[in-house]
């Protein structure tokens, strides 16, 4: 039994020996009183009282009482779980009440496998589950990622006949999304009679719980186009999660507005979101002047701010608001230090780089991480400094994970160091790297040098290793809409129109000058098959539908999973000038603005 009974030693629960005699309505009213004196109570010692008047009348094994009291304390803020585990233990035959409220309470106390051990001492009791048992348990079972637990739990609601009860329904959506079955949670909801608003906040709960974005807003669409269901505060944070990891900026601004009609104050919490939608969306200008219109900010509202303007490219402006929350008095931690120091690494801002991490060491007491020597290895070989990145890992006081030896690896990468490159990618064999990026990364880089012996190795080990290599897609946001296209995509409804404007877009730009870089397809055929390759690069596909879709002049924002070729960089400059178009470009951690033929980034990334 969980928790350890502070009242063992004493007759404190026996049956008073000689109780005071008074007539039934005297002793119905004395009870009342009990009762009202047990809901008054703000403390443990006031609920001791109570406890002890009840007990002191007889009050206790009249069930209604002996229920109250044992909610009171477990339930209660002011409660003591083990004092209420200690009244638990003197009923004689606990009911359905009694053991819920015990399951209840050992969730809300985070004891959850307690409330499981509380369950089976239940079935083992005899004692009949009601629909108020599971949506606990569930919690408990969600909380522990207990998915077989779960499962068999479920069989019991069918088993008791709560299986279309609404809040078990809710629940069970919840637990199967939060143990990473999403197909659960799905079929619970398709098979619900009647759904209410919680039901929907759980389904995109699920969805984003796994990371499915895109899923989180076709749920939210469904919703909406029902016109019955006022979404909750927590739904609409989590459609901003999705909108900042889809780069959806217009269907970002719709639920700031809902926000805003549904919400009279909005949090700090809430802000920051706001915040790190816009920027992480290419909105830089809404997002920093949400900031600084905020009358209260805190650790993570600056780390947003700075890491927004780490993405963006603005590497100076970024160490401006650091040193604003050093101003404001607000002590930066670990998490700020990773977005300076990125902020540095964007913008090729070497020196200030170095005086940061010498600062956060010296300053600030803070103990630089992996992630720190991530950040440095990053902007050394950013700005070319291969060999002196290398020297760094070499003299680094801890052993370097595979986030500093992948960036070393990018490094060389991009500066066609294969040397190098061959010992950064051998450090994260060693070190089992589940990762088919580095492979895929080694290989390329022995493509550009010809070596095709070794390309083969190192595919038919990622072959032996199971691993396979991660399609590059980008996703573009029209007419509140996210369309998905993949590298040589023929598989959207619109394909055809799109690969017409390719034609159009590829005719215009020989007039600019425009030469395909073939050097970036990293297969062995020939010159012509490289060229088609190149014509069906995701970002151009979106490029493309974006153009047929919008009206001139209309800006157009993509964001990509991988890194974008030099080819598809060239190609987007030019065509900001061709259709007089901004082109917002989110590169996985870092934007790209094209505009007049020029990059936001000056050809640094």
């Amino acid at each position: 039994m969980a928790g350890t009974s502070v009242l063992q030693q004493t007759n404190f629960f026996s049956p008073p020996a000689d109780p005071p005699q008074f007539s039934e309505l005297n002793l119905r009213l004395k009870e009342q009183q009990c009762l009202s004196l047990l809901k008054r109570c703000k403390n443990l010692e006031d609920f001791k009282q109570a406890h002890a008047q009840i007990v002191k009348w007889g009050f206790f094994w009249n069930s209604f009482s002996g229920s109250n009291l044992v909610a009171a304390c477990a339930l209660s803020d002011w409660g003591s779980l083990d004092y209420a585990c200690s009244i638990f233990q003197q009923f004689h035959e606990p009911g359905t009440f009694e053991f819920n409220t015990m399951i209840r309470a050992h969730v809300k106390d985070m004891n959850f496998q307690d409330a499981l051990v509380f369950y089976y001492e239940m079935l083992e009791r005899g004692v009949e589950p009601d629909n108020f048992t599971y949506p606990a348990l569930f919690k408990a079972c969600a909380w522990l990622k207990a998915k077989e637990e779960g499962m068999q739990i479920h069989g019991h609601v069918f088993k008791f006949g709560f299986e279309s009860d609404l809040y078990v329904q809710n629940s069970l959506i919840n637990m199967y999304g939060k143990c990473g079955e999403i197909q659960h949670s799905c079929a619970v909801f398709e098979q619900m009679d009647e759904k209410s608003v919680a039901s929907w906040s759980a389904i995109i709960a699920a969805n984003a719980s796994l990371g499915m974005w895109y899923e989180c807003l076709m749920v939210f669409g469904n919703m909406s186009s029902e016109g019955c269901w006022r979404p909750e505060e927590s739904t609409l944070v989590t459609l901003l999660s999705a909108c900042t990891h889809l780069g959806a900026l217009d269907l970002g601004k719709c639920t700031h507005g809902a926000l805003l009609r549904n919400i009279s104050e909005l949090n700090v919490i809430v802000q920051t979101s706001l915040i790190d939608m816009y920027v992480k969306c290419g909105y830089l200008e809404k997002g920093l002047s949400l900031f600084k219109k905020m009358t209260k900010r805190n650790q993570m509202s600056y780390t947003v701010m700075i890491s927004g303007l780490a993405m963006q490219g603005h590497g100076e402006e970024a160490l401006g608001i650091y040193s604003m929350m050093l101003e404001e008095g607000l002590d930066p931690d670990d998490v700020v230090y990773v977005g300076v120091l990125s902020s540095c690494s964007h913008a090729g801002l070497v020196d200030e780089g170095f005086n940061c991490f010498d600062r956060m060491k010296s300053e600030h007491g803070i103990e630089p991480t992996a992630q720190h020597y991530g950040c440095m290895v990053d902007l050394m070989g950013k700005a070319g400094m291969i060999n002196e990145a290398l020297e760094f890992i070499n003299s680094m006081p801890i052993k370097p994970n595979d986030v500093v030896w992948r960036s070393l690896l990018s490094a060389c990468r991009v500066h066609c160091n294969l040397e190098i490159g061959k010992i950064a990618a051998k450090h994260l064999f060693e070190s089992n790297s589940q990762n088919a990026g580095d492979y895929v990364i080694l290989s390329n880089m022995y493509v550009r040098a010809e070596k095709w012996v070794e390309v083969a190795k190192i595919r038919t080990e990622m072959a032996r290793k199971g691993f396979n290599q991660v399609p590059g897609f980008s996703l573009v946001e029209v007419g509140r809409r996210i369309h998905k296209f993949v590298s040589q995509d023929t598989s959207h409804p619109r394909c055809g129109s799109v690969y017409e404007m390719i034609h159009q877009m590829e005719w215009q730009l020989k007039f600019e000058g425009y030469s395909p870089d073939t050097s970036q397809v990293l297969l062995d055929v020939d010159e012509e098959e490289k060229r088609q390759r190149l014509k069906g690069h995701s970002q151009k596909l979106a490029i493309a539908f974006a153009l047929i879709h919008t009206s001139k002049g209309t800006p157009i924002r993509i964001a990509r999973n991988l890194r974008m070729c030099s080819d598809c960089h060239t190609y987007t400059k030019l065509i900001s000038i061709i259709y007089e178009r901004e082109i917002t470009v989110r590169d996985r951690n870092q934007f790209h603005h094209f505009k007049n033929g020029t990059c936001s980034c000056r050809d640094y990334w």
